[in-house]
């Protein structure tokens, strides 16, 4: 491949597989998210040694955009431009409901009409339900938002995971998790090999799935009111292995078993002895997934007398045994194997006629070009 390629013109690659993404930068957003986003797409190219997907950030006229930790940055289109977009992402970060103008609403109201896939990262969902896209649809946002939208925007059905995909709706709360949701969305279009290929060149051990839950701290749910509340689930969170009894913990902060009862149907939604095995669980599901401990030594460090009973909880509450929860990591520990002993592969981009928007390039096409000599270079044969 001829090392001087020319980028003075947008040139929509003729695979018409290649998806096109366009980010939509909103002011203080958060820069990790926008990187958690991106970062996948590329290694998705470089990995496949194909152009799998494009992307563009947008912003209104174009202008500069800075992020919520003063980084400023120049976006490769302005929203009025008709690029090739399938899909749209709206990038959310400080105060997204001063953020977003009409203008934005607008054109995102106008990307719907298009039948165009809308999506969000960190608090971008909060835009998506200012526009009307996100009614009785299922999405997520950054915990710190979920109460507050919830009020505003009752129509949405708001969920505390990680990240949702509903139908034409992709929405992810902050942080790193638009990585995990875009590693999912890759293994949906190109196969689980290439996921798990991009989560070893970026030694992210565990991809998390739909559904893994935010942590939303207990303070930030129940605020400073109920201090013997948040201190019984303290000592829950200290004692998952040898378990306290409900009289014991209601004995520790002074209160009788009735009273402890109500203070978590109240505020919890749930009884003591319900949110105390949902600690268990989930602390079981860290361990499967990021250690070598045997499903018994789960059971036992979790607090559970007997290895059915602990798999029969665990699939009640996850929807799949413990023993398939391991094999997952199995498989993908021999996915990775693979990928670092499959050959290097040879391959020409191919020629991309000069078509398009005059001027506008997908930054992924330089991205793919400066890849070309690196040794994961088509590593990953995509079936």
């Amino acid at each position: 491949m001829s090392s001087d390629l020319s980028y003075s013109r947008a040139r929509p690659s003729t695979n018409t597989s290649v998806k096109h993404i366009g980010f939509l930068l909103l002011d203080n957003f958060t820069l990790i998210s926008l990187a958690s986003a991106i970062e996948p797409l590329r290694m998705a190219n470089q990995l496949s040694g194909k152009e799998l997907y494009q992307w563009y950030t947008l912003s209104l006229g174009g202008r500069v955009v800075q992020a919520s930790d003063g980084l400023s940055v120049t976006p490769d289109a302005s929203t009025h431009e008709a690029l090739p977009l399938d899909m749209v992402i709206v990038c959310g970060g400080i105060a997204p409901q001063r953020s977003a103008s009409k203008e934005h609403l607008q054109w995102l109201q106008l990307q719907a009409r298009q039948h165009r896939q809308l999506g969000a990262i960190c608090t971008g969902s909060w835009v998506l339900a200012m526009a009307g896209l996100l009614d009785h649809y299922e999405a997520s946002i950054h915990w710190e938002c979920i109460a507050s939208m919830h009020e505003a925007y009752p129509r949405v059905e708001l969920s505390s995971r990680l990240f949702s995909i509903d139908r034409d709706r992709l929405t992810s709360s902050g942080g790193t998790a638009p990585l995990d949701m875009m590693l999912t969305l890759i293994a949906r279009d190109h196969g689980k090999d290439l996921s798990a290929g991009i989560s070893d060149m970026f030694i992210y051990d565990r991809v998390r799935g739909e559904q893994d839950q935010q942590r939303v701290p207990l303070k930030h749910v129940l605020g400073s009111n109920q201090p013997k509340l948040l201190e019984i689930v303290a000592l829950m969170e200290s004692n998952l292995e040898e378990l306290l009894t409900l009289d014991e913990l209601a004995s520790y902060v002074d209160l009788s078993r009735r009273q402890l009862e109500r203070l978590f149907q109240k505020y919890l939604d749930c009884s003591p002895s319900r949110y105390y095995l949902k600690l268990r669980l989930i602390r079981a599901r860290q361990l499967l997934k990021q250690s070598g401990l045997s499903i018994i030594e789960v059971a036992s460090a979790c607090g559970f007398a007997s290895t059915p009973h602990f798999s029969k909880c665990y699939r009640e509450y996850f929807g799949i045994p413990p023993r398939e929860e391991r094999q997952g990591m199995h498989s993908k520990a021999a996915v990775s194997e693979e990928v670092s002993l499959a050959p290097k592969m040879t391959l020409t981009l191919p020629s991309m006629p000069n078509e398009g928007i005059k001027d506008r390039v997908s930054s992924a096409i330089k991205a793919l070009a400066q890849a070309r000599d690196e040794p994961t270079f088509a590593s990953i044969a995509l079936h």
